[in-house]
Parts: C-alpha cells; sequence; structure tokens
C-alpha cells in the first residue's frame, strides 16, 4: 500500500480542521510529515475557537505531528513531501500554492481558489511546470442535493437555462458559531482586512461564482460587483457582497452575506429554465414548471454520494492512484471561470462599472 507524506502549511481558514479530519480519515495511508504557518499580515491576539492559534493546536493534535516550522520554504526544502494542504489567508493562495506545485508536490487548497485572476494562472502554470496536481476544495462539492440540481439541470428538466441564483446560508460571520471573540479580538484576524483577502465577497461570493460556472457551462463574459459593510466594525472588510455575472446566454445573481440571521428561502442553487424552475433546499430539489403554482410538480431525494469518493481526501487520493477525473468543481476549468466573475466582480465594485471578463480560451494562452 503507498503510503503518503503530508504536510499542511497555512492555518488561517479555520476549514483546515475538517481537511485533515479527512485525510486523517484514510488512516495507514497517510504519514503526517510536518506543518507550518504562514507569517500573516495582522497577527492574531486570540487562542479561542477558529482562530490561528486554536487551529494549529487542533491540528497538530489530531495528526501527532510535532514539526513545526516557521518558515513554509525551509519545511519544504526540509521535508520531502507528496501532498500539502493548504489554508493560509485567501491573498496568500497565489505565491504560496505556486511555491509548493513548482516543487512537483501535489496541492489541496480551500477556496477561494486566489484573490485575482492573475494569481490563480501563476497557480495552474506551477502545477504544469511541476508536473503537479492543483484541487480546489468546496464544502459545496460534497453536497448531494447540488450534484443531483447540476445532474437535473443538464438532463433537461427545466429547460434551457438563463438564471441561476445562489445565496450563502445563515451566517454572522466567520465566529459567530460560538467562539465569543470581543471586538478587539476580531480586529485582529484577517477575515475582517482587504488586503488579506478578508470579506464576505471572497469568503461566500465564491461559492456562487463556482457552482454558476459549472451549472450554466460556458464562460463569463462581465459581471457587476457591489460590497458593503452593514455590522463588522473590525476591519476594512465588507460583510456584504453582490455580484451579477453575465454568460452568453445566461445570467448569475450571487450574494454573499455575514449579516444574515436566517435566509428565509432556500440558499439554492435556484435555477430557472424555459420550462420551469429547478429549486435545491439541502437533499431536496424540486421542480415547478406550472404558472402560478406553489406546489411542486416534481420532488427528488438525493442519494448519498459514492462512500469512496465522498469527501476531499477520498477523491483526491482516488485521483493520484486510479486516475478518476476529479470533480469539476475541484478542478481547474472550472475554478479558473469563477475566479473571472470574482475578479471583473471585486474590480466592478471599486470602479462602480460593469466589468469585462477575459474569455476563458485567452486566459490559458496567458499560461
Amino acid at each position: 500500500m503507498k503510503k503518503y507524506r503530508v504536510g499542511v502549511i497555512g492555518f488561517a481558514h479555520m476549514h483546515i480542521r475538517s481537511l485533515v479530519k479527512d485525510f486523517a480519515g484514510l488512516g495507514d495511508k497517510i504519514e503526517w510529515v510536518a506543518c507550518s504557518d504562514v507569517r500573516p499580515l495582522i497577527p492574531s491576539i486570540s487562542d479561542k475557537p477558529s482562530t490561528r492559534a486554536n487551529n494549529i493546536k487542533t491540528v497538530m493534535d489530531m495528526t501527532g505531528m510535532t514539526a513545526f516550522y516557521e518558515d513554509y520554504t525551509r519545511l519544504l526544502d526540509e521535508c520531502p513531501l507528496d501532498i500539502a494542504i493548504v489554508c493560509c489567508e485567501n491573498a496568500f493562495h497565489g505565491k504560496v500554492v505556486s511555491d509548493i506545485l513548482l516543487r512537483g508536490i501535489h496541492v489541496v487548497v480551500e477556496k477561494p481558489m486566489a484573490t485575482s485572476m492573475k494569481d490563480a494562472l501563476k497557480m495552474v502554470y506551477a502545477a504544469k511546470k511541476g508536473n503537479a496536481v492543483l484541487a480546489v476544495n468546496w464544502p459545496s462539492t460534497w453536497s448531494p442535493g447540488i450534484r443531483l440540481a447540476h445532474k437535473l439541470t443538464k438532463e433537461g428538466v427545466i429547460g434551457k437555462v438563463f438564471k441561476f441564483t445562489y445565496r450563502n446560508s445563515d451566517s454572522q460571520g466567520p465566529f459567530s458559531y460560538g467562539e465569543n471573540l470581543t471586538d478587539e479580538e476580531k480586529a485582529a484576524e484577517w477575515w475582517y482586512h482587504a488586503k488579506a483577502g478578508g470579506g464576505a465577497f471572497w469568503d461566500y461570493c465564491c461559492y456562487g461564482s463556482c457552482l454558476s460556472s459549472w451549472f450554466i457551462g460556458t464562460p463569463v463574459r462581465s459581471a457587476y460587483g457591489i460590497r458593503a459593510n452593514f455590522d463588522s466594525p473590525f476591519g476594512d472588510a465588507e460583510d456584504y457582497g453582490t455580484i451579477t455575472a453575465m454568460f452568453d446566454d445566461a445570467v448569475a445573481i450571487i450574494e454573499g452575506s455575514w449579516t444574515t440571521v436566517n435566509r428565509g428561502v432556500p440558499s439554492g442553487p435556484i435555477v430557472f429554465g424555459l420550462k420551469g424552475t429547478l429549486v435545491t433546499d439541502g437533499n431536496e430539489v424540486r421542480i415547478y414548471d406550472k404558472r402560478h403554482s406553489t406546489t411542486p410538480s416534481a420532488v427528488y431525494q438525493a442519494e448519498p454520494l459514492p462512500e469512496d469518493r465522498n469527501n476531499i481526501a477520498r477523491e483526491f487520493i482516488s485521483h493520484l492512484e486510479k486516475g478518476t477525473p476529479l470533480h469539476p468543481t475541484l478542478d481547474t476549468e472550472v475554478n479558473l471561470n469563477a475566479m473571472m466573475i470574482l475578479d471583473a466582480g471585486y474590480r466592478s465594485s471599486v470602479s462602480g462599472k460593469l466589468e469585462p471578463a477575459p474569455g476563458l480560451h485567452y486566459a490559458l494562452e496567458q499560461l
């Protein structure tokens, strides 16, 4: 049985805990080697749950790793790795992930791919040059309901798609799940600072950007974005963002919010076609194809995902060992198109104008 030497680089994002848990679930196939953080722009002053210090302790306890490097490049120099799991600040993905891929080390990085199209292209170039695999993990990838919604959409159940909508579920920010950080402690967390890639735009609008790219299946052409801060005075990052993205013959409306007590309606995806509307609500998918009716004409229940590929670790190892394709939302093409939406949407939120997005073929030609 092949063993994979795995390291962890970056502890800014609390999703590092679930990623490591998935890989730890592979048992003896994984040899945990060493870990390192990436020097933060904003040093945290708390060790409460979900903060950087707590993430480090949790992961080291979970894996039994004792080797911790202050400099991740030294870890890469001294510790041969097969796979690196990366959860540094969003704004650092471009440099850190590229540094790892260029050494021929496979990478799993938590969403979003990057915070600019330029950085995303660097990462893809580094993967090709290093002959390494890059996977961008999305928690939404592991939703049976979303996969069923995509299948039904592609089967033409609602006809030709002209509108896609998605917003995140109930959220009042990254530390609203019982962590009890003070305002002073929140102000020292990267999440609330734009330069580090914090804010609801990168945290949540990214989901709709990825999913709309997958569902619609054509390159985005332009986007209009808005960012606002309604109740997060801890830094200069927004706690609300929205993007309207125009494709060749469809539109996507994407929202990301840290100020939602209750979403009131399903987060989606909700997909509008010329023959009806599809509503994703957890593992249930409802079809409405009769005018003025509030009763669905069909209701589908999603089946569990295949056990051997139902999380990022199993999917990634299956790809390395058997050559099974990565799920499209983890792979390059969908993620580059998602980055075009985010890049154009963010630029629009600054300029106040509709911003063009380069075509996917153009982007790939830049590599």
